[in-house]
């Protein structure tokens, strides 16, 4: 699985590895279990098996930052008796026209991260058994903004992440 994605200004970062921590000390499985160099509190513009990206994607940088505001909690099927827990991204212009820009220079995408089908998002916590949800739900501080300020693509295959960083 290949994806490219959006990372976040360091006080935002900071913020939601709090939420992954505050989840974890409930008794939540939260991504504060996953410690390796990859995990970065992101939104995914694109993923797939096979994603393909053209040169172009390099500017995405330039199109940076983009202000994003977050509105609330998604919940999303996670397995058997399991949930996804994720922090809703508002889908404004801005961030629309990026997503668009990214679909029109990537190939391969899964249905999912399309543009008409996409619900941006920050993933805050998987596995979460349906008696924990509401525990999980009232931990968090909603109130959230800031900026997503660097682009990268991850390669699940060969567990790497590149920085996509303006020339």
């Amino acid at each position: 699985m290949r994806s490219i994605e959006l990372t976040f200004e360091d006080a935002i970062d900071a913020r939601i590895r709090a939420d992954w921590a505050m989840l974890a000390g409930a008794g939540v499985p939260s991504l504060a279990g996953h410690t390796g160099q990859s995990n970065r509190p992101h939104v995914t513009l694109a993923a797939g098996p096979d994603l393909k990206l053209s040169d172009r994607v390099q500017d995405i940088p330039r199109m940076l930052p983009v202000r994003t505001e977050f509105s609330g909690v998604l919940v999303f099927p996670g397995g058997p008796g399991k949930y996804v827990l994720a922090r809703s991204v508002v889908l404004t212009r801005q961030l629309l026209e990026l997503h668009r820009f990214v679909h029109a220079e990537a190939a391969g995408a899964t249905h999912l991260t399309l543009p008409d089908a996409w619900t941006p998002h920050v993933t805050l916590a998987r596995r979460v058994p349906h008696h924990l949800l509401g525990t999980a739900v009232e931990l968090l501080d909603l109130g959230l903004a800031g900026e997503c300020t660097g682009a990268r693509v991850w390669d699940s295959r060969t567990r790497t992440v590149t920085p996509l960083e303006s020339t």
